[in-house]
């Protein structure tokens, strides 16, 4: 019975011999390929503009631009998602007092409790409503720049809101702002 293991036959018709190991060349390429791409992932994701969190524990600076950049008219709603849970508009109107164009802006919302300690803080880029019928649909700031004198309407679009806060609007600060 030990002679009919040494001969088994092949799909191909050809014997293999029981010494016969397969050959380990697509594992070593596959773990290559692996390598290859954490490390493109790894270089890819480190060029990143800002960090994750700006401002730690607090709120990042005002972008030295955003003095040219009020907000105003905030005003905040909510809706239901498809999967049931609730979305958190913050609407706003922005305009242009300096003399650059603006092709983008980040923001940060800082959301506060009632001893007015910063509960939650979202980084997020401001998005211009588009248009309004039949659904607001909005688009990010280089799809139409902000020149010097225009002057738009913002959305903003949060997942969740912390159950801590306040209920006041948030503060709205502009942290990065791209021109040209």
């Amino acid at each position: 019975m030990a002679e009919d293991r040494k001969n088994v036959p092949h799909l191909s018709g050809q014997p293999i011999q029981a010494g016969e190991g397969r050959s380990m060349l697509p594992w070593v390429v596959a773990g290559g390929v692996i390598v290859v791409a954490v490390v493109l992932l790894f270089v890819l994701s480190g060029r990143k503009a800002q960090p994750a969190n700006p401002g730690g524990a607090g709120l990042a600076p005002a972008d030295p631009y955003a003095a040219q950049l009020p907000i105003t008219g905030l005003q905040m709603s909510e809706a239901t998602n498809f999967a049931g849970g609730k979305v958190t508009y913050v609407d706003g109107h922005i305009a242009n007092r300096g003399e650059k164009t603006v092709t983008g802006i980040t923001v940060q919302l800082a959301f506060r409790d009632i001893g007015n300690q910063l509960v939650q803080k979202e980084t997020v880029p401001l998005m211009l409503i588009r248009t309004r019928e039949p659904y607001v649909d909005t688009q990010p700031v280089s799809a139409n720049p902000l020149k010097p004198g225009d002057e738009r309407e913002f959305r903003v679009i949060l997942d969740s809101v912390t159950p801590d806060w306040n209920g006041q609007y948030p503060e709205v600060r502009v942290i990065q702002v791209s021109e040209r």
